[in-house]
């Protein structure tokens, strides 16, 4: 039976698709973005986060030094004990069919706002025979379907979830692969083969570049990217989504050092000008991914 490692359903979504979504967020992740906003779907696993304003440091979950730092070493037993909730669990199994069934639930908002189910993470495309089964369901039943993803997978793979994707929302970091990888920790080769291939054959496709000052932000890698983008038939928009700190207290949470403490989010005459380079070339542009 095919199972699924979901961290997170977000109901009410509005920057993930068109009109209010439910996001499926689920567990695992081939990059390392520096810059990470959900740092806990990096690992495929479950794993604990810890709450540092709710934990009293009891000692009832194993030990003191448990109690203060690694979550890694973190048991089902310790959430038990835990007296106020400090322990959190990410990531629970599910079969397709339950995902389905407790999407719908929220079918009412799809149909009146134009909405639908956005799959996101991590990245989906690590656990393919769930995602593709899920997409299939939810199409079956009617629902629009968004995969959103960064690219780094088995053509195949995405090949099949894009065929039951209605759009997909396709990740660009950096063009320059020695600095992607510095950031991200893989090779940008495979992302930008599989969006040359994809934008042949599927015909929704909206671009989303995180703008990251002093890592992506810079005329040379904007150009590069705008200039790539406007050879792909199936590209749609791309959306500028400007850096936020969201990721740091996340990182602290799973005992991890945040690589890019103290940077601040691009001002808005920044992604102003980011947005003029790819407007430039005829892309439409949206910043902050709102429809």
């Amino acid at each position: 039976m095919t199972r699924g490692t979901v961290f997170n359903i977000q109901r009410f979504s509005i920057h993930d698709g068109p009109g209010v979504r439910s996001t499926v967020f689920m567990k695992g992740c081939p990059l390392a973005c520096q810059w990470c906003h959900n740092p806990e779907s990096q690992s495929p696993r479950p794993e604990f986060l810890r709450l540092e304003n709710r934990c009293m440091a009891c000692g009832r979950c194993g030990s003191e030094e448990r109690a203060a730092g690694d979550t890694s070493a973190r048991t089902r037993l310790d959430l038990e004990a835990c007296p106020t909730g400090a322990l959190q669990e990410v990531g629970r199994e599910l079969e397709p069919a339950d995902l389905v069934r407790e999407v719908l639930r929220d079918r009412i908002f799809f149909d009146d706002s134009g909405g639908g189910v956005t799959f996101s993470g991590g990245e989906p495309l690590l656990q393919p025979e769930f995602l593709v089964q899920s997409l299939a369901g939810l199409q079956a039943e009617g629902v629009h379907t968004v995969l959103d993803t960064c690219g780094f997978a088995p053509w195949a793979d995405l090949e099949a979830a894009a065929a039951r994707s209605s759009l997909v929302l396709y990740d660009l970091k950096l063009m320059d692969e020695a600095r992607h990888k510095d950031f991200t920790g893989q090779s940008n080769r495979l992302i930008l083969e599989n969006l040359g291939r994809l934008a042949r054959v599927h015909p929704e496709i909206w671009i989303r570049i995180p703008v990251i000052p002093g890592v992506n932000d810079d005329d040379v890698n904007l150009e590069a990217s705008a200039r790539f983008l406007t050879s792909l038939p199936g590209v749609r928009r791309v959306d500028l989504l400007p850096y936020h700190a969201i990721g740091e207290t996340k990182f602290a949470r799973l005992g991890l050092k945040y690589p890019l403490a103290g940077l601040r989010p691009p001002t808005p005459q920044k992604l102003e000008a980011a947005a003029a380079v790819f407007r430039a070339r005829g892309l439409t542009t949206v910043i902050g991914g709102q429809p």
